[in-house]
């Protein structure tokens, strides 16, 4: 019940002087974005790979409102790739980029996102590596995955994201499996009209596992997106069912958030892909990860009373 309210508040700048005033604000937000700059980010990097993680890494921002703060963010990904570079960690450190970053909202966006994009993707591949493009709401879809079929034709390892709670997402999974490209398979976190998509959490839940048998029986390479642990269960059974090995697809999960849990599929031998944030304009990711999951939220205000 919580979710949209929260969600509400991510837009809301009255919100986010509130929040971001708050002392024990930033001590929290730590927790889900571990640095502001990529040199704070880098030894993150070097100590979750040491531990036989894999990484997706996401500058945060989304509120651009000029080409010239689009052009930024993309320099801001080839900065964090030229870092990458020097780590030699190849395809175990890839990049998550919400193409709302690169200008698609702006007049003429498709085409700017496009060309802010591929620079990043073609950086990326040069370091033996790749990117994936984060769905956002439903109005930005089809420009999304039209610029992922135009990226593919040069970079067929990019991947792309896909959201359980959209009545549109069966299709685009039979589409994408029968493709052989990479798919992060999620929940969703934005605010949706019962128009286009699910508002129940059982609802969810089920078409959650109908798309991902149909990634794991397809061609492509699927990426599980979700703490869930019955949903983990399922994957696993689903992988079984389909002939997949390890390394066949991979479990992602979001920085902060069962870390135990990072380590034990890991340890299992599994591929544990952490998404994993940083920069400076960190509240719409915080909020949405609040919104995600009761716990976080419920984390996030027993720390204010604790501190506060």
């Amino acid at each position: 019940m919580l979710g949209p309210v929260i969600l509400a508040a991510s837009r809301s700048d009255r919100m986010r002087r509130l929040i971001s005033a708050a002392p024990v604000t930033k001590q929290v937000v730590d927790r889900f974005i571990p640095g502001e700059t990529v040199a704070d980010i880098v030894p993150i990097i070097e100590e979750l790979t040491a531990k036989g993680l894999e990484l997706t890494m996401d500058v945060v921002g989304e509120d651009i409102t000029t080409p010239e703060q689009a052009t930024a963010a993309r320099d801001a990904y080839l900065t964090l790739i030229d870092h990458l570079r020097e780590l030699e960690l190849g395809e175990k450190v890839e990049m998550s980029v919400k193409l709302s970053m690169f200008g698609q909202a702006l007049p003429g966006g498709h085409e700017l996102a496009l060309a802010n994009v591929r620079p990043v993707v073609e950086a990326a591949a040069a370091i033996g590596t790749t990117v994936t493009l984060d769905a956002e709401d439903h109005t930005t879809l089809d420009s999304m995955f039209a610029i992922h079929e135009e990226l593919r034709k040069d970079f067929p390892q990019t991947g792309c994201v896909i959201q359980a709670y959209l009545f549109r997402t069966e299709a685009d999974a039979r589409r994408l499996a029968a493709s052989g490209s990479r798919v992060r398979l999620v929940k969703g976190a934005y605010k949706e009209p019962a128009e286009v998509a699910y508002q129940q959490k059982h609802e969810i839940d089920k078409a959650y596992v109908r798309i991902l048998r149909i990634l794991m029986d397809g061609e492509g390479y699927p990426m599980i997106g979700s703490h869930d642990p019955r949903l983990i269960a399922i994957a696993q059974e689903l992988a079984h069912q389909a002939g997949r090995k390890l390394g066949e697809y991979e479990f992602q999960m979001l920085y902060g958030i069962r870390g135990d849990e990072h380590l034990r599929l890991a340890a299992e031998g599994h591929r544990m892909r952490v998404y994993t944030a940083y920069g400076t304009d960190w509240y719409g990711y915080f909020m949405r990860r609040l919104a995600e999951k009761p716990a976080n939220l419920r984390f996030f205000l027993r720390s204010m009373v604790s501190k506060g």
